[in-house]
């Protein structure tokens, strides 16, 4: 077995239901994917393993008869939610405007894998903070202000020594 998916199965507090799930697992990565977090849980039509790895969410049934993996890119996923019962919870992805509901989660993976999906999701989101500026030209040495117009008649602006421009009105 890998060792990726050694120390993520080493953190599950139950593997019945995913042992086979589990052997399976390499088979279904792709190359260079690395597991960070499993559980278990039902989606759709059987019991099996949620595998968070570095680029999908990935669902793995594995029975004797037939074989199902569900796969999430992260690309592809707007939100995640999880609904927590007494021992059990929902996932709920959100993705490809589809909705996948992961039902029978033990609490605990549950809600530590809803969070690190979010974190994941924070992660890749394009950042809202404030967009540095570009400097602007130092001023001139001959003064502290450099008057110069601007398009609206009676502005002008006036260049600071520390760069900054300020508006002020003039009247002509």
């Amino acid at each position: 077995m890998r060792p990726d998916i050694d120390a993520a199965a080493a953190k599950l507090s139950s593997a019945f239901g995913a042992k086979r799930e589990i052997q399976q697992l390499p088979e279904v990565l792709w190359e260079g994917e690395t597991v960070e977090m499993l559980a278990t849980g039902v989606y759709g039509k059987g019991n099996g393993l949620v595998a968070m790895t570095n680029q999908r969410l990935v669902f793995l049934k594995h029975g004797i008869m037939s074989q199902q993996v569900e796969d999430f890119p992260y690309s592809r996923i707007s939100s995640v939610q999880w609904s927590g019962g007494m021992l059990m919870g929902t996932l709920i992805v959100f993705a490809s405007n589809n909705k996948a509901e992961i039902k029978q989660v033990p609490k605990d993976q549950g809600r530590i894998l809803a969070d690190a999906l979010r974190a994941r999701l924070a992660d890749r989101a394009p950042s809202t903070a404030a967009v540095a500026m570009p400097q602007a030209a130092p001023a001139p040495a001959g003064g502290d202000i450099e008057p110069f117009s601007t398009s609206r008649p009676g502005w002008r602006s006036a260049r600071v020594a520390s760069g900054a421009c300020l508006p002020r009105w003039t009247t002509r």
